[in-house]
């Protein structure tokens, strides 16, 4: 890896492209490296994975919406969109299956000095490879460009602490991977990959407060503006330049500012791209920094008995827990028990709470309206607190993350309990750690109900040969819904 230093420029600098972080991204995009069999063998879990999650969320709102969206916007070739017959506009079947992958906010992440959900990367690279006639190995060459730009983008620049929402590196890996997909030149996936930062670049107040169903939309919206932007830029059209460097760039208005420096690490020429697996998949539908909490929660319930004995709980954790889904972030929201779904996954003392009393984490059930309003929960839940605590902080950045915490229980009689853990046990240091079979089991476990066994086992046949697949297979990756939707939603169209 290069550890490569970004700044702002005055315009009389203006640095040659060469030089500037779009470049370099998209110059890691376009190297021709092989994929390497481990990498493959993790691009086809994720794939499962997206596949599961977006299974499960195909009949709420704001999915029903994205999807009748879509399907207003035949074509072809055109793209599948999962629990839909037909083929689509690929930018807008991006959009619908982005929607599905990312509403029940159960699919893999990455965190490091910014947050991100890499797997989001994955929609609009399928959409264009079906809609372009790619076979499955072009497919894992540009899902594996995409998570690679993700993560190293995550790990170099900060976005939150400027309250600039993480899909603003999102845009950029997802226009790099299309571009790797399309084996197109560096000058134009450089273009585009300017233009999906220019126009994904909004602030966090999506996730802030009253969150609303904006959260499943924002990743997805940066997916289709990727499919977009490669597409303009295929056709000559040029991008704000230098979009990062420049002196009314992102950097130095966005970000860190004029004096600001940046270190982002990326593979040097001909070296593989292995970002993806620094990521991990999600066993809870939660936020990822509960995903620990509630594996804790777990075993720590039958210690305490009757709850009605609690005093308080206090959770000790590392800035971002405390300040993102903790009391720290001070939203009054987190502590409302008619607060919505999307403010219920990002409250860790809901969360705790209920894990705490029921022993599992269900992605409906534990976010039920009646759950939620449950007497005994709400006294529960508001006797939870969140403090920073240094070193966990510290075990948060350090080179192999610490992502829980260290809870104490005080109980009615003074007693205390005390326990922790470092990660989730799905995480790949955990006490069971995802593999094929975890992923095969969970596909099925949210697709039961939902797509037929026998599309279930042909989805599944066609992904464990996902480098071997052909063009036509490629274009039969889809999910036919066996449940019936709603009536469509009214729009303009």
């Amino acid at each position: 890896m290069i550890d490569h230093s970004v700044r702002a420029h005055r315009s009389a600098e203006n640095p040659p492209r060469h030089e500037q972080l779009a470049w370099k991204l998209a110059a890691v995009a376009t190297d021709p490296v092989p994929v390497e069999p481990d990498v493959v063998e993790m691009v086809v879990n994720r794939v499962i994975d997206n596949a599961a999650v977006a299974a499960a969320s195909l009949t709420r709102a704001p999915v029903l919406a994205a999807r009748d969206q879509a399907l207003r916007r035949p074509a072809a070739p055109g793209a599948t969109v999962f629990g839909a017959a037909g083929r689509f506009s690929p930018e807008w079947a991006a959009w619908a299956n982005g929607v599905a992958v990312r509403e029940l906010d159960y699919h893999d992440t990455f965190l490091a000095a910014d947050y991100s959900h890499p797997g989001d990367n994955i929609p609009p690279v399928l959409a264009v490879a079906q809609h372009t006639g790619r076979t499955g190995a072009d497919l894992v060459r540009g899902i594996t460009a995409g998570y690679e730009l993700q993560v190293d983008l995550v790990r170099g620049i900060c976005l939150h602490e400027h309250k600039i929402d993480h899909v603003a590196h999102l845009g950029p890996s997802a226009a790099g991977g299309i571009g790797a997909l399309l084996g197109l030149d560096t000058e134009t996936v450089y273009q585009a990959i300017g233009q999906a930062l220019h126009t994904t670049t909004a602030t966090r107040q999506s996730r802030k407060g009253e969150i609303s169903s904006w959260k499943a939309y924002a990743p997805a919206f940066a997916g289709k503006v990727a499919v977009e932007a490669v597409d303009r830029a295929m056709r000559g059209q040029d991008s704000p330049s230098p979009v990062y460097e420049g002196e009314d760039g992102v950097i130095a208005w966005l970000l860190g500012g004029p004096d600001a420096r940046y270190t982002v690490p990326l593979p040097a020429p001909g070296e593989a791209k292995r970002a993806i697996l620094r990521t991990y998949t999600k066993e809870h539908s939660a936020e990822y920094q509960s995903q620990a909490l509630i594996d804790l929660a777990r075993r720590l319930g039958p210690r305490i008995g009757e709850f009605d004995e609690v005093a308080r709980i206090v959770i000790h954790t590392s800035h971002h827990t405390h300040h993102v889904i903790g009391s720290g972030a001070n939203d009054p929201q987190k502590y409302d028990p008619t607060a919505s779904r999307e403010t219920l996954d990002h409250s860790i003392p809901y969360i705790f709470a209920v894990a705490l009393q029921d022993g599992v984490w269900h992605h409906v059930h534990s976010y039920a309206p009646e759950r939620a309003a449950r007497p005994d929960t709400v006294e529960l839940w508001r006797k939870i607190t969140t403090i920073e605590d240094p070193e966990w902080t510290r075990r948060y950045h350090a080179p192999e993350p610490a992502f829980g915490g260290r809870v104490e229980v005080e109980l009615v009689d003074g007693t205390v309990l005390t326990d922790e853990i470092a990660v989730a046990d799905a995480h790949p240091a955990g006490a069971r750690p995802f593999a094929r079979a975890q992923y095969v089991a969970k596909f099925r476990a949210l697709t039961d109900g939902i797509v037929a066994p026998a599309d279930q086992d042909r989805f599944l046949d066609l992904v464990t040969r996902l480098p071997e697949l052909t063009a036509d297979e490629v274009a039969a990756l889809a999910l036919p819904a066996l449940v019936e939707t709603p009536p469509a939603t009214t729009g303009i169209l």
